[in-house]
């Protein structure tokens, strides 16, 4: 099993290209503080590349910026070139699955620069954004009824 489940800050507003055939690629890169703290009492930080496809690329390059908070979940994929020198490079990425904005407020048609930092967008492999119920940036809870639960 492949599956990498990351919660982080993006140390730089996303990179978005599209392939020679027309296919959206966003880039980014996620700091993330380890949870233990090193011999000198600090936490160290990793910097762990995430790469976005097709509707998932252009939601990533329209919503996060440089310090977004981020969830990713997606696969670890390492892949190798030859540099200009000659020496064999090799590049670990996580391929996003799913991106969840976290923090941040998405766009709902309104002036784009009033976001207060709250509230949560979710995104998925589809490039849809929000949920069921979804109305201005907030959820509306629907009323369960008791003989529906499953337990």
């Amino acid at each position: 099993m492949n599956k990498a489940v990351l919660i982080g800050n993006l140390t730089k507003d996303p990179e978005l290209t599209t392939t020679t055939s027309g296919i959206s690629v966003c880039r980014f890169t996620l700091a993330i503080s380890r949870r233990f703290t090193n011999a000198e009492g600090e936490r160290e930080t990793d910097f762990l590349n995430i790469v976005a496809w097709r509707g998932l690329a252009d939601n990533c390059h329209k919503f996060l910026r440089k310090g977004s908070k981020a969830a990713v979940i997606g696969s670890i994929q390492t892949r190798s070139y030859d540099a200009q020198d000659g020496t064999k490079r090799f590049v670990t990425e996580i391929i996003a699955d799913e991106v969840e904005f976290v923090g941040t407020r998405i766009n709902t048609g309104t002036d784009a620069g009033t976001g207060d930092g709250t509230g949560t967008g979710t995104t998925g492999g589809t490039g849809s954004t929000g949920g069921a119920g979804r109305t201005g940036g907030t959820t509306k809870l629907q009323p369960i009824e008791d003989d529906t639960l499953p337990f």
